[in-house]
């Protein structure tokens, strides 16, 4: 089977792609792969990293704000949108695949309608609960839809297209987790309360602000409470200077804080909470691990997404929502010594976050596959 998978501009986007590429070989192992991404996003590295060839496409978004700068993005915008069309045609007749699959991005756009429009089975998959243009415009032309949570159908019309509710493929290490226990051995942490928080490889300055006085706050109390805290690039000018101005170390027995958390399962599997974003791949492996979690969306992405992602687990009665607008130190304060006075209802959050969790994501996967594949076949 040759697959053809578009995707691009951020990991959001790309890892799912490239989970999708290994759930399909681990059925059909001689199977052919290429991905097509644009020449300048994150897939130009991590696609071809993962052993993959890909493919590139000029393509952009185009920008609402009226600027100077905006109306050049804008004018570039048009003259890919252009070229798009020829360019995914020659992807796709160069590789002649059997089966198409688009995780968004505005490369998938082009790519994937193309693909559908000369006739080659396709399907793409959703990660958000708030769709993304690309994957609400694409729906309508292709053969199947894959949604992560069935709350996206809310902002689509169903009554265009096949779908089925996947989940949301998570990293192998995360879905096999260790113990709490022998993850807090791995990281010289005893038995007490455990928060884990960070805000990406980046970093996110409301998050790091917050743990900078959270870390204060139970460190002078002298709580029982570990805390694991990745604070990313954006932190590394800040966060390490804001903890040594308040005397505190920056790892002892009850302290790990660090740029990035290379260990996030082992980390996950060790803690009681989890403070942070809700990218959706984040929330799944929330999900998988079965954490309760105080969830800070970011507000500064398309179709404020992960609010809507935080809110699917917010309304299970798995987390704590606070928008970044109603963030203050107190209410962060606050909301963690709730939780940590009272252990049964942590225990009630996190058995709520594991039963959002789809234990067969892959087969639901594979199944999607299958289809588009046999419709190949019956073409030829």
């Amino acid at each position: 089977m040759k697959v053809l998978i578009s995707c691009g501009g951020t990991g959001g986007h790309i890892n799912p792609a490239l989970a999708i590429a290994d759930i399909i070989k681990s059925k059909y192992p001689d199977s052919e792969f290429l991905f097509a991404g644009t020449p300048n996003g994150m897939e130009a590295k991590l696609v071809p990293k993962a052993g993959y060839k890909l493919e590139t496409i000029k393509a952009a978004g185009f920008q609402r704000k009226i600027s100077l700068e905006n109306v050049k993005r804008n004018i570039q915008a048009v003259t890919y949108l252009a070229m798009s069309g020829k360019r995914a045609k020659e992807i796709i007749t160069g590789f002649n695949p059997d089966i198409a699959i688009g995780t968004g991005g505005y490369a998938s756009g082009a790519v994937i309608r193309k693909a559908s429009r000369m006739g080659i089975p396709s399907a793409i998959h959703e990660q958000n609960a708030y769709p993304g243009v690309t994957n609400k415009l694409l729906a309508k032309e292709v053969d199947y839809v894959m949604l992560t949570v069935i709350e996206a159908l809310d902002y689509m019309d169903k009554s265009k297209f096949e779908y089925s509710v996947t989940g949301l493929p998570v990293r192998k290490t995360i879905d096999n987790h260790i113990s709490r226990d022998e993850a807090r051995r791995k990281l010289g942490l005893n038995d007490d309360f455990t928060i884990l928080s960070f805000g990406g490889s980046l970093g996110a300055g409301c998050i790091n602000d917050t743990m900078t006085e959270a870390i204060k706050w139970h460190t002078k109390k002298k709580l029982k409470i570990n805390h694991i805290h990745g604070y990313g690039s954006m932190g590394k000018d800040t966060f390490p200077i804001a903890m040594k101005k308040a005397g505190i170390p920056m790892k002892n027995n009850r302290l790990r804080i660090t740029e990035y958390i290379n260990d996030m399962d082992v980390c996950l599997s060790a803690c009681d909470l989890v403070i942070c974003r809700s990218g959706a791949s984040t929330l799944a492996e929330l999900e998988s691990a079965g954490k309760a979690s105080i969830l800070i969306p970011s507000p500064i992405v398309a179709g404020n997404h992960q609010y809507h992602n935080a809110m699917v687990l917010g309304k299970a009665g798995a987390s704590v929502v606070i928008e970044q607008k109603d963030v203050t130190n107190e209410r962060i304060i606050s909301e963690i010594e709730k939780l940590y006075n009272n252990p049964e209802k942590v225990l009630k959050m996190s058995q709520s976050a594991y039963e959002l969790h789809l234990t067969d994501t892959n087969q639901r996967i594979l199944e999607v596959i299958d289809k588009l594949y046999e419709k190949s076949k019956n073409k030829q």
